[in-house]
């Protein structure tokens, strides 16, 4: 199997995503959505920004590595009555069996960022968007000291070393980076420009509820809890995490969680 598919079907993201749908909807207000605008999600998980983005009349097309959660987006677009909103497996690294310029929007949020391939990433998502498209990315930021910048930093000291020709996800919240990938695929720099946004977890249970929904449904979180315990460290690592969380949630009471995340917003004209 794709070692990528595997990662992001390994938990259920769904149990994370239940925190994200204020700001999933938030954010896709911000769009510029009109009714009957083409829209791609790619790496849409449940659907956090393409149901959001269907109820404000855009037909959404998501798409996604893992078969649970496009499973569950299929579901939740159903029970909301969204004709206009449909999930379908596919890799961002390789958009088979979808047009040329078939979108006027192409949208990817903290989804395509983890791909293994960022500069086919860049060049399918250009590939798709019709010329005077736009497409929106937001992608977490390598050293912020916000929640899930530092989950993967904490988690990822736990971890063995990566394969040789590994490139980090996190690449794609540094702007020099991000701009590279773009111009390969044939973008003017100029059309590409970068703003950093707030998406902000929200839950009605406690900081140490929320790690372990982590430790228990986020993949790269999985897979650092399973590293620790075969050297002895889980206990460590379920230490550091609880006292992150504890020291960013911004309720003031331990029985709810609210913490803010900082990403980087990238925007592209075509």
């Amino acid at each position: 199997m794709n070692p990528n598919k595997a990662l992001w079907e390994k938990g259920d993201f769904t149990r994370i995503a239940a925190t994200m749908r204020e700001s999933g909807a938030a954010l896709a207000a911000t769009f510029g959505i009109t009714p009957g605008i083409n829209m791609l999600d790619l790496g849409c998980g449940d659907g956090t920004t393409a149901l959001p983005s269907a109820q404000l009349g855009a037909d959404v097309q998501g798409v996604d590595i893992a078969s649970n959660l496009v499973a569950a987006a299929n579901k939740r677009a159903q029970a909301a009555g969204l004709s206009n909103c449909t999930f379908r497996e596919g890799d961002a690294c390789d958009l088979n069996g979808v047009r040329d310029e078939s979108f006027d929007l192409v949208v990817s949020i903290f989804g395509a960022m983890f791909a293994p391939r960022p500069l086919d990433v860049a060049r399918e998502m250009v590939r798709v968007t019709r010329p005077g498209g736009k497409i929106v990315m937001g992608n977490w930021i390598p050293g912020d000291p916000t929640l899930v910048a530092q989950i993967l930093k904490i988690s990822s000291a736990y971890m063995p070393p990566p394969p040789e020709g590994f490139v980090s996800p996190m690449l794609w919240g540094v702007t020099d980076h991000v701009t590279e990938r773009f111009v390969s695929a044939g973008i003017t720099p100029g059309n590409i420009s970068f703003s950093n946004e707030t998406f902000t977890f929200n839950a009605d249970y406690s900081p140490a509820t929320f790690v372990d929904r982590f430790k228990n449904y986020y993949g790269p979180t999985m897979n650092a809890f399973e590293a620790a315990e075969k050297n002895g460290k889980a206990a460590a690592l379920q230490q550091e995490l609880e006292q992150l969380f504890n020291s960013q949630n911004k309720t003031g009471t331990q029985n709810t969680t609210s913490i803010p995340a900082t990403f980087l917003k990238v925007t592209v004209i075509r």
